[in-house]
């Protein structure tokens, strides 16, 4: 990619005081019909009830590529919103629960520094085991989900209780699900309960990008969501809206993944983050020089940005807490072409096909 090319990609910052992941609950939960935000779609305006289904992984313009496979999907009312920074799951899933922005709610990406560990937030883990003992969830996150209003959430079943969980989602209403055909029939079991809101969360579509990519695999999931998409429609009152985002977007990466130069590995004394969202924690007073090295081998391939430049561009919202701040690196990494950076402690069973976590269009609408 020519200089020329770098310098005119742009990150795209999150825009929380617009239409983003973080004002759909206040749009939702504390405002009525005829009330809500202007960007909210139309069919949401007035409805009395409202039952909000999140698709992981399912960003705006994998939708439009894929239109042909999911025509229900397709002709819902609705316009792009921006995800959060990272365009992470365990991130953007607490954004959208508390309505906060990462730098306040301060889970600050897949994997992320607290004291002396690098936690992996959705296993609430590290390489050693379960860090829930000494870092309980509702400490780490202290904002109540829902506005702390009493709300049912339909999941996996076997999600209940996990740190993560605990973390975003701490005092809900749980309806486990172990076959995704009883998500439409859990919703109308609620509905005619007498819940005005509903919040369903379905992780398919997210798991099957990372393990297939984009292709038979990936067509024949949405084909799947969009007939639960049409079963739970039918199964709606005529006072009911219902309202499918996501969390994110994808990027086809398979193999390319990017080795740190050892210039720069030799000024690293630990990273967090993922690949695609790669923080570079720097060994005492090599910050300066860890950023130099980094922009010297790597920008060809990503947005290399200090710690304070991310935080002063409110990449994770307006106001950057200390406890947020504190678990973020001192360099960070976002591939803006479909590459990744290794790192041995950031690798699971398999190698990911699509990923996540930068900041741009494919990601963060």
């Amino acid at each position: 990619m020519g200089d020329d090319v770098v310098m005119s990609v742009k990150p795209v910052i999150p825009n929380y005081s617009g239409p983003n992941l973080t004002g759909i609950m206040p749009g939702c939960l504390l405002r009525g019909p005829g009330q809500r935000p202007q960007w909210f779609p139309e069919p949401l305006q007035e409805a009395k009830k409202i039952v909000l289904l999140l698709l992981d992984g399912l960003g705006a313009e994998q939708l439009e590529s894929h239109r042909h496979v999911a025509p229900n999907l397709s002709s819902m009312t609705g316009g792009k919103i921006t995800t959060i920074a990272p365009s992470t799951t365990a991130s953007a899933l607490t954004s959208l629960a508390t309505g906060a922005s990462p730098a306040e709610h301060g889970i600050v990406g897949y994997r992320m520094q607290i004291d002396s560990y690098v936690m992996n937030s959705l296993r609430w883990a590290d390489e050693k085991g379960d860090l829930r003992r000494q870092f309980p969830p509702h400490d780490v996150q202290p904002f109540p989900p829902f506005l702390g209003s009493s709300v049912p959430v339909i999941s996996k079943a076997e999600l209940e209780g996990s740190g993560f969980t605990e973390a975003h989602l701490q005092g809900v209403r749980h309806h486990g699900w172990r076959v995704s055909s009883s998500i439409p029939v859990i919703i109308e079991e609620l509905l005619n309960a007498g819940e005005n809101f509903v919040y369903a969360y379905y992780d398919g579509i997210d798991k099957i990008a990372h393990e297939r990519g984009f292709g038979a695999f990936y067509d024949a999931e949405l084909r799947v969501v969009d007939a639960l998409i049409s079963d739970i429609i039918s199964r709606l009152p005529s006072d009911t809206a219902l309202y499918v985002t996501a969390d994110h977007g994808q990027v086809h990466v398979f193999d390319n993944v990017v080795r740190l130069d050892n210039d720069v590995m030799n000024l690293v004394r630990i990273q967090s983050g993922e690949g695609r969202f790669r923080w570079l924690h720097a060994k005492s007073g090599a910050e300066h020089d860890l950023l130099a090295a980094a922009k010297q081998h790597h920008a060809q391939d990503a947005w290399v940005v200090s710690r304070d430049e991310a935080c002063d561009q409110q990449w994770f919202g307006k106001r950057v807490t200390d406890a947020a701040r504190k678990r973020l690196g001192d360099v960070a990494l976002l591939p803006f072409t479909a590459t990744s950076f290794d790192e041995p402690l950031d690798s699971g069973s398999y190698s990911l096909v699509c990923r996540h976590g930068s900041l741009t269009d494919a990601e963060i609408d």
